[in-house]
């Protein structure tokens, strides 16, 4: 996440880190993910392309510094994965993922579900609705990724200023939704995939999944904010 900051411990008990087993017997993180429920985790289609077999694979729950995880944080191998049918990798069109966990998890402080928003609630997503992103992608463009946690609020950037001909040039569509900030600095990075867009709803005071962070061009540049999956299009699917 660039442009953001170190979130506090259990600021977000959906965010999950999904990681394959290198070499040895350790475990690289490589892309976010978003529990919603007990067995089942969220994440974006092209965090799987060349390595779609479960058993490499775990998730990493309740966790907020990777290189130390603490009492709170549960780790879970994976029982099946499935890539949305009509992914398809050279457009990120239908970049979705569902992960499902060996055992469920048990609820805590530090480990919840996000809510899915019940159909009705997009169009109340406003320029008053706070949104945010959280995970432990790349702090900048060819930087680093973080150990820690990053969180940023950003806003939802409409279609027809994102899809400009200075801008993604049509290659938004429906299925997808462009946050971050108009001036540039704020956004997902390499890392930061398969993580929420998760926005604040003041009249149920819930948290609810709006996106999943899946590509960019760059990292925090101006005209290209970063483009996640409408979730809203994939209640069905889901």
């Amino acid at each position: 996440v660039l442009g953001g900051h170190d979130a506090q411990v259990g600021a977000w008990p959906w965010s999950v880190s999904l990681q394959i087993h290198q070499a040895g017997r350790k475990f690289a993180h490589v892309c976010g993910g978003v529990l919603v429920n007990e067995k089942s985790v969220l994440s974006a289609g092209h965090c799987l392309i060349g390595r779609k077999d479960p058993y490499f694979w775990r998730a990493v729950l309740g966790a907020h510094n990777l290189w130390k995880l603490g009492e709170h944080a549960a780790k879970r191998s994976i029982r099946r994965i499935t890539v949305h049918p009509e992914f398809q990798t050279e457009t990120f069109e239908n970049d979705i993922a569902l992960f499902e966990l060996h055992s469920a998890v048990r609820y805590s402080n530090y480990i919840q579900p996000i809510c899915l928003p019940p159909a009705h609630l997009y169009r109340y997503l406003d320029n008053e609705t706070e949104c945010f992103i959280s995970g432990w992608g790349r702090t900048a463009e060819k930087g680093k990724t973080s150990p820690v946690l990053k969180e940023a609020q950003v806003e939802i950037i409409p279609s027809s200023i994102c899809n400009g001909s200075d801008a993604y040039g049509g290659v938004v569509n429906d299925n997808m939704i462009c946050a971050g900030s108009r001036s540039g600095g704020t956004d997902t990075c390499q890392g930061d995939s398969g993580g929420p867009l998760a926005c604040y709803h003041s009249s149920t005071s819930t948290y609810y999944l709006i996106g999943i962070a899946s590509f960019g061009v760059g990292c925090g540049r101006s005209r290209f904010p970063g483009i996640y999956v409408r979730l809203s299009q994939y209640r069905g699917w889901i």
